[in-house]
C-alpha cells in the first residue's frame, strides 16, 4: 500500500477534522453539509469514523487512520494499541444502541479484515477507487 495521507487522533472531538480532511484527501473538495452516502467518498468518511470511534472507544490511544492507495482500489488502515480487543461484529443489535461500525464497513467496502502486528491491531477496509 502506498500511503497518501495519515491523521493521528486522541480523542473522539478530532473525528469532525478526520472526516473533512478524509473528504479532501480523496476528492480535492471540501465534504458537504449533508452529503448522500451514494457515493464512495462520503461511504469512506463513514466508515473512516466509524473504525476510529471504535479505536478511540475500545483501544488505547493514539488512533492512526492512514488512507492508502493499493493499485485500483484505496486503502483505509485505522491502528489502536490494545490488541487483545478482537473487533466484533454486532449482528442484530438494535439501531442506536451502538456497535454498527464493523457492520457499516462490511456494507461499504469491497473488503475488510484486521490483524496484530506487534503491540498494534490494524483494522482495514478497501474502496475502489471513485469516478
Amino acid at each position: 500500500m502506498t500511503e497518501i495521507r495519515r491523521w493521528v487522533l486522541d480523542s473522539p472531538a478530532q473525528l469532525k477534522i478526520l472526516r473533512a480532511a478524509l473528504h479532501e484527501a480523496i476528492t480535492g473538495q471540501v465534504l458537504p453539509v449533508g452529503a448522500v452516502l451514494d457515493e464512495i467518498p462520503e461511504k469512506m468518511v463513514l466508515v473512516a469514523t466509524e473504525l476510529a470511534t471504535n479505536a478511540l472507544r475500545h483501544g488505547l490511544p493514539p488512533t492512526t487512520t492512514r488512507l492508502g492507495r493499493n493499485g485500483d482500489r484505496f486503502v483505509l488502515d485505522v491502528t489502536d494499541h490494545a490488541p487483545e480487543v478482537v473487533p466484533e461484529y454486532s449482528e442484530g443489535r438494535a439501531l442506536g444502541a451502538g456497535g454498527l461500525g464493523l457492520q457499516l464497513a462490511k456494507q461499504f467496502a469491497l473488503d475488510i479484515g484486521w490483524y496484530v502486528e506487534s503491540d498494534t491491531k490494524h483494522v482495514w477496509a478497501e474502496f475502489p477507487l471513485p469516478g
